[in-house]
Order: structure tokens, then C-alpha cells, then sequence
């Protein structure tokens, strides 16, 4: 038999609102989970289940030397359910961490069922209860009623542009076109390379800017936030841009050993490998010009897509002004936000966001302190960002460059950033120690 304890709404079954679920289901408290599919979609989700991939089906690197690896690693110590999953129903990616995405909405959905505190409830929330614990987490794609709401508590609100990439039928792609060599020929050959002659190329960038591009109505006014730029927008600053982005050819060489002018990557989208997404390809073309335009690729001449890329506005909150560290708003004890709704950008960020304000709420509910974050471990260095004073504020990923310097100076850029991971786990594990644990 359960202890009787607060119960606790969390609007939007996305990656925050589930792992912030878990968190609190485990801690005994009795919790709501709202999630309007399938009564209602966004303009970007079309499945059922919780948890909802929309663009890249990656969580990116999984090594400690990068910012998301270590982030990665420090979330593990936290006991985080949706990395877990994932890990899973992951499908080769070299070093990063992709996901069948079918299977992991369908993972997380069964693991909170196991949970008799998560009442899981399929309905839109129009309105904030200020009188009852909430965490808000229904993302950057937060229907209009629920807009409405939170801009009244919310004051500012800024947008920006999200894209995602085209998927293609494996067995459409023309293997004869393409190589599967890994970068640098380190790991794994996980990714389908295509590669592209100079005259190829060139003739692919002028129709592809010169594409038709989907009516963005609403959307038109918002900012491109850099991290998920439409190709065709990426390729309109240069005619060779797209050769030192997503098609760099650097470190690939082909069955002949030799440098390619430009290279399309593939990666696996499923864990059958029947389905390959097209990377760094998120764009607002309309469906008919992506199907013309990216059938340019050599290797793509006869491709199939199974899903064409769109784009739609995404939101989020001026969270300097109104969260503190732990996710809570500063005027409204009760109501807590997470996801990328605050400003964190990525899967993993949003995930880890979740867990936080998860965590947050039950040490509140339980008449505890609140979590007192310092710059020396990835989460607490997202948490100090999302709440710091910023007017320039914009949406922030997993980098080492928002951590407090090092004692010492290491000039090998590899080592550094592997100094940067070890001392951001060690004091993960310190943090454990302090909040996370025996609550």
C-alpha cells in the first residue's frame, strides 16, 4: 500500500514531463500525467505514444569527450529512466546514440505504466492551477489554449524556427552510389556515405536554393535558431557552406580511397535498418521540391521517402527572468516548467531538465531545500544558464564552454575536454550524495 502523498500534475507526456514523471512516481508521489494525443496533435507530431521523437532520431555523442557524452554520463548517475531507454533501443550510430524512435516512445510509455502513482490521462490542459504542484512541460510546440496561459504568467515569449530531415527506404538507395567508411576510419562505418562530384554539387546547391519552400505563415517573423537551420537557408550563405557543414568530406575516403567534393551521410532511423534519415537535412522545402531536389543525390536518384522534413515554430519562455536554478518559477512556488519550453536545447538537455525539476518538486513537497548548482558538471551548468540574468537569452545546448574553467591549463584540446568530463562526474556524484538521494 502507497503512502498517501501530494499529487502532482505534469502537463505534456514529451522526454522532460516523462522522466520528471518517473522521478516523482518513484519517490512515492502520486502523479498526472496529461498528454493531449492523440484527441490533439501538434503541427510536428503524428504518433500516439509518449515520449515523441520529431526531428533527428540521434541523442548525439556518447563519448565523455564531448559535452554530450559527459552529460550523458552524469545523468546515468542520476538514475535517468529515458537514457536508459534509450540505450535500449538504440540502432548503430558510430559513437553517438540514435534510437529506433517507435520503439522507444512505446518503452517509456510501458515502464510509467508500471507505476500504480502515474495516472497517465489523454486530454488537452487549457489552464494553470496555481493551488496544485504542476510541472509544465508541453514543449516547444505548446498548443494555443495552453499558450495562452502561460503567457499571461510568462510575460515574454520569444520563437524560433525547428526543422527536421527527410527519411528514405533503405532498400530504394542505390549501394552502388555510396561508401560506408567511417570518418577518419575510426569506429565503425555506422552512416551510408553519398558521395557528390564538383559539377553535382554545385548544380544540387543552386536548386536547392532556388527551391520552393513550404508557406510558413506565423512562423515568418521568428528567428532561425542556429542549431537546427534548414539546409536550404544553411546553403544560401555560400555556394560552398554546405561542403564545411553536414557534407564536409573531410576524413571520408571512398571505395577508391579518395576524397569525395562533397558527401550526403545517412543514418540508420530503426532498428531494423530499413529506414535511413538524411543528416543535417532539416528543411522547409515544400514535399514535392525535397523529393526533386534531394533525388539530386546521386545515391538518392530513386529514393523513396517515407517522410518528408517540415518545419514549425518552436517557443520557449524567458526563463532568466522567471525560473530559478531548480526550474520553479520565482513568482509561483507551485508551478515548476521543464523541457525546451526553458530554453534548454537537444533531446538529452531537455530530458535532463525533466529529471531536475522532477527531482526539485519532490525535495519541496518533502520540506527540503532547494538544489544549489555550481558551474563544474554540465547539468548544473544548464541550470545556472536557463536562470541567470541574460538579455540576449537564447536556447542553449550541452557545451563545455558554459563550465567554470579548469584549474590547471591544458593546452591538448582532447585532454582538456576530457578533464572537463572527469571533474563533472565526480561532482555529479557529489550532488547525488547531497539532493538526489534519500528523498
Amino acid at each position: 500500500m502507497l503512502k498517501k502523498m501530494p499529487k502532482v500534475k505534469i502537463i505534456g507526456g514529451g522526454l522532460a514531463g516523462c522522466e520528471a514523471s518517473y522521478q516523482l512516481a518513484k519517490r512515492g508521489f502520486m502523479v498526472e500525467l496529461y498528454e493531449m494525443k492523440p484527441t490533439k496533435f501538434s503541427p510536428a507530431h503524428s504518433r500516439n505514444e509518449l515520449a515523441e521523437i520529431v526531428c533527428s532520431n540521434s541523442f548525439k555523442s556518447t563519448l565523455l569527450s564531448t559535452a554530450s557524452g559527459a552529460l550523458k554520463a552524469e545523468l546515468e548517475i542520476l538514475d535517468c529512466l529515458l537514457l536508459k531507454i534509450a540505450n535500449t533501443v538504440s540502432v548503430k550510430a558510430g559513437s553517438a546514440l540514435a534510437v529506433d524512435r517507435t520503439l522507444f516512445g512505446k518503452a517509456v510509455e510501458e515502464e510509467l505504466k508500471k507505476f500504480d502513482n502515474i495516472k497517465i490521462i489523454r486530454q488537452e490542459v487549457e489552464d494553470i492551477d496555481f493551488s496544485q504542484p504542476t510541472i509544465i512541460a508541453t514543449g516547444p510546440l505548446t498548443s494555443d489554449k495552453m499558450a495562452t496561459a502561460i503567457s499571461k504568467i510568462a510575460k515574454d515569449k520569444f520563437s524560433f524556427y525547428d526543422a527536421s530531415a527527410p527519411i528514405v527506404e533503405a532498400e530504394s538507395i542505390n549501394t552502388d552510389k555510396t561508401f560506408t567508411t567511417s570518418r577518419y576510419q575510426k569506429g565503425d562505418s555506422d552512416y551510408i556515405n553519398c558521395p557528390m562530384d564538383k559539377d553535382t554539387y554545385y548544380s544540387f546547391v543552386n536548386e536547392l536554393v532556388n527551391a520552393k519552400k513550404a508557406t510558413l505563415h506565423e512562423f515568418e517573423k521568428a528567428d532561425i535558431f542556429e542549431g537546427c537551420m534548414p539546409i536550404e537557408v544553411m546553403a544560401s550563405r555560400g555556394v560552398d557552406t554546405l561542403r564545411f557543414g553536414p557534407l564536409r568530406p573531410v576524413g571520408l575516403l571512398d571505395n577508391d580511397g579518395k576524397r569525395p567534393f562533397a558527401v550526403v551521410q545517412l543514418r540508420r532511423e530503426n532498428s531494423a535498418g530499413d529506414l535511413y534519415n538524411l543528416v543535417g537535412f532539416q528543411t522547409n522545402l515544400t514535399y514535392g521540391e525535397q523529393k526533386r531536389v534531394f533525388s539530386m543525390i546521386p545515391a538518392l536518384e530513386n529514393a523513396e521517402f517515407v517522410k518528408y522534413g517540415v518545419m514549425h515554430a518552436n517557443t520557449f519562455i524567458n526563463s532568466p527572468k522567471l525560473l530559478d536554478s531548480n526550474f520553479n518559477m520565482k513568482e509561483h512556488e507551485n508551478i515548476y516548467f521543464a523541457g525546451q519550453i526553458t530554453g534548454v536545447e537537444g533531446y538529452v538537455e531537455s530530458i535532463m531538465s525533466g529529471l531536475i525539476a522532477g527531482v526539485a518538486m519532490a525535495r519541496k513537497l518533502n520540506g527540503k531545500s532547494k538544489i544549489q548548482f555550481n558551474n563544474l558538471t554540465i547539468i548544473g551548468a544548464l541550470c545556472n544558464y536557463i536562470s541567470t540574468e541574460n538579455e540576449n537569452f537564447q536556447p542553449m545546448n550541452a557545451n563545455f564552454g558554459i563550465l567554470e574553467p579548469l584549474d590547471e591549463i591544458i593546452k591538448d584540446k582532447q585532454k582538456r575536454k576530457e578533464e572537463y568530463a572527469k571533474r563533472a562526474i565526480l561532482n555529479t556524484k557529489k550532488l547525488k550524495e547531497m539532493y538526489f538521494d534519500g528523498i
